[in-house]
């Protein structure tokens, strides 16, 4: 709530936008998505994935915005003050599915910092010689750096959530979100200009629709899900502060858009450097803080271009942590009176002291069920609970609330008859199928 008691508001549709956008571009686009896409394809991946993205990323996000806004309340509040029943677990899975995903993410996030200091700072040289894996293991199995880089890039998450709407998540989005595009193009320019770069252009442009296989659209399925923040309450809440007269499907394809962009341009940094260097694309998990600080300490002013990624990578991260945060911490604010500084702060805490067991599991020595602590926590959130909760804000607004959606969407009550009813046959079944099928695919990983 505002100081005069009203819910607060975003400033403006960009603002509105570049926030939601930050929501949804983060670890996903500039570290999973190239290695994903390394992994199968190259250019075929990349066309089915962009055709998932704005058939059901697009469809589940209308759906998570239009609860929001219509509701003007929390995850929870929204599903309470819609239907009612039992249907508020779906916002109960997304503010658990950020409490958990964010005490791990703040531990990834924290590399990024170490990493941003430590390209200028000792990683070139083992990175020159084939070591930079040595750098990267000699780092994580000393659990006090992380936890000190962990909490400093919780600081920075609990700072802008504790600000607001506004001041804080509105007004850093708007800072952060152009100074990523403009990082982004200066990588990509020296990416693009380093000898034997076409190669990596054709891979990853030049599509070989041949290689399309299952494999293929189930890989972009979960990315897509994975990339757009969709599942986790965020986009219902960021849709809760967002006033009536937007348009919300335009404002929907303008986020899918700069999500996907982001994506996209990430690749064309990668790709064209992995291909001159003679690294592996599909290298794995590994990718960016392994193989790529090696690619960068081969490059003349190596430290610079290291320490510009992982400054893009830290802002992708952190305009996704907010986002996760605030879902958290909306929760408490509305449904249980609380302040927004008591929120953001204890939350904010709470959620740090979950995330050191999954720092401390880095060192091998605390197992659940024979995954490491981290990778436990996000098959739990990645596997089980994002989906589902996908998957029920789909069923929600294609067969419960579907009426209720349709005029939230339309502004005015009246809408477009044959777009309209596409989004909700989305919804009813092409997006339920799909997600299913993440979902099962999530169980047997």
């Amino acid at each position: 709530m505002s100081s005069n008691g009203e819910r607060e508001q975003w400033g403006s549709k960009i603002g509105f936008i570049l926030a939601a956008a930050g929501s949804a571009i983060g670890l996903g686009n500039i570290w999973r998505f190239p290695y994903i896409t390394g992994q199968n394809g190259g250019g075929a991946f990349v066309v089915v994935y962009v055709a998932i993205v704005f058939i059901i990323g697009f469809s589940v996000m209308l759906a998570e915005i239009a609860i929001g806004r219509r509701a003007q309340l929390n995850a929870v509040g929204s599903f309470k003050k819609l239907k009612g029943g039992a249907w508020s677990i779906v916002g109960w899975m997304g503010v658990a599915a950020g409490f958990i995903i964010l005490s791990y993410y703040g531990v990834i996030g924290g590399w990024t910092i170490k990493y941003i200091i430590s390209s200028w700072t000792g990683l070139m040289e083992p990175g020159a010689a084939g070591k930079a894996g040595d750098v990267f293991g000699g780092f994580v199995s000393n659990t006090f750096q992380v936890v000190l880089y962990q909490a400093l890039f919780m600081l920075a998450t609990i700072w802008v959530v504790y600000r607001g709407i506004g001041e804080g998540i509105e007004k850093y989005c708007k800072i952060l979100m152009p100074a990523l595009f403009v990082i982004l193009l200066v990588l990509i320019v020296r990416s693009l200009t380093l000898d034997g770069a076409g190669k990596g252009v054709e891979f990853y442009l030049k599509p070989d629709l041949s290689k399309i296989t299952g494999d293929t659209v189930l890989a972009a399925l979960g990315q897509a899900f994975f990339s757009l923040s969709l599942g986790m309450g965020c986009m219902i809440t960021y849709g809760s502060y967002l006033n009536k007269e937007t348009t919300i499907p335009s404002a929907v394809v303008q986020i899918c858009f700069l999500d996907t962009m982001v994506a996209l341009l990430a690749g064309l940094v990668i790709f064209p450097a992995a291909f001159a260097f003679g690294v592996e694309a599909g290298a794995g998990a590994g990718l960016t803080f392994v193989t790529l600080p090696s690619v960068f300490a081969k490059m003349p002013g190596g430290p610079l271009w290291s320490s510009l990624f992982f400054i893009l990578v830290f802002i992708a991260a952190l305009t996704s942590a907010i986002s996760l945060l605030e879902v958290v911490a909306a929760y408490f604010i509305d449904e249980m009176n609380w302040g927004r500084p008591k929120a953001a702060w204890l939350m904010g805490l709470a959620i740090f002291l979950l995330g050191i067991p999954s720092a401390y599991s880095l060192t091998g020595n605390l197992k659940i069920a024979g995954k490491d602590f981290l990778d436990a926590a996000d098959f739990l959130a990645s596997n089980i609970l994002l989906p589902l909760g996908g998957l029920f804000i789909a069923l929600f607004v294609g067969w419960i609330w579907t009426e209720g959606a349709r005029k939230e969407v339309s502004n005015d009550g009246t809408y477009h008859f044959s777009i309209m009813e596409a989004w909700i046959w989305v919804c009813r079944t092409i997006a339920p199928i799909a997600i299913a099928i993440i979902f099962w695919q999530g169980l047997r990983w």
